[in-house]
């Protein structure tokens, strides 16, 4: 079962294949989201400050029906972060505010902020190194076990990996059907950083897609199953995004195999428009 099996990160830390992301979950129904994935099964929630839930998804840890240990709980430093004085201050500001004693994972969610994302102006190359000397500084006092990025480039994991001693264990990236950045995940893979993949079912912008209805029916499959899937296949952490008990039920139901044949076409898949998600701070407006 799907919701059972683990990768192993770099320094042997099991983190589970299939987790909760928790973007655009209202804080206020944010701890029953969380509660219901722990109880369908899951054992990864992921979060973020800019998603400004901190407080319910560790107030859903805490009440959750199994106890804290067993879970795995993220959550990233602000984009616009970029020094180490406010790195460190939100760090200790989210475990506050979640009500937890340490993260199993923080991650930059950015190396640029979110206006600049990406653009080629300013890679923020010292800001992301201040930020990550806070992020080492917090694993070596048990405040985070791993830590990693997000959005992060080749060249932006070099930046870390040159002048860091410890190296990301995890990067968090845009990676679905229609979008498989598969430069980055091969570099990411030869350094043993753990690939995860937010947004697995493109924004839902994959859901009307008539070639992976027709995949999806012959491995009796939804396409969010397929996605979902895909990305698993290939080896990151997927962490599609529902505050609904059914859909998390279904997003799990993903032990079946994609043939060989069928995982080259979904690689090769077109890119997806996004059409109005297009407009999410995830991708700067742009």
């Amino acid at each position: 079962m799907i919701l059972e099996e683990t990768y192993k990160l770099a320094d042997g830390t099991a983190i589970p294949k299939l987790g909760l992301g928790t973007w655009l979950i209202d804080d206020d129904k944010a701890a029953q989201a969380v509660r219901d994935a722990v109880d369908c099964g899951y054992r990864l929630i992921d979060t973020a400050q800019a998603y400004g839930n901190e407080a319910g998804v560790g107030e859903g840890v805490r009440t959750a029906s199994v106890p804290r240990e067993q879970l795995f709980v993220g959550s990233k430093i602000a984009a616009e972060l970029k020094d180490y004085d406010s790195a460190k201050k939100s760090i200790d500001e989210t475990l506050e505010k979640m009500g937890l004693d340490y993260l199993d994972q923080m991650i930059i969610h950015s190396p640029e902020p979110w206006g600049h994302f990406h653009n080629g102006s300013n890679h923020y190359y010292h800001g992301n190194l201040e930020v990550w000397r806070a992020l080492e500084e917090a694993k070596e006092a048990g405040k985070v076990r791993e830590i990693g990025v997000s959005n992060f480039l080749e060249s932006d994991l070099k930046n870390i990996i040159d002048n860091s001693s410890d190296v990301p264990a995890v990067n968090q990236i845009l990676f679905h059907v229609g979008h498989t950045p598969r430069g980055l995940i091969t570099y990411c893979q030869a350094h043993n950083i753990q690939v995860e993949a937010y947004s697995p079912v493109a924004h839902g912008a994959l859901l009307k897609d008539e070639q992976l209805q027709s995949m999806a029916q012959r491995y009796g499959a939804s396409i969010p199953q397929l996605c979902i899937r895909y990305v698993i296949q290939c080896g990151a952490v997927a962490l599609p995004k529902t505050a609904n008990p059914e859909h998390m039920k279904d997003n799990a139901q993903v032990d079946f195999v994609i043939s060989g044949e069928d995982m080259d076409y979904l690689a090769g898949a077109a890119d997806v428009d996004y059409g109005k998600d297009s407009a999410f701070p995830v991708f700067s407006g742009r």
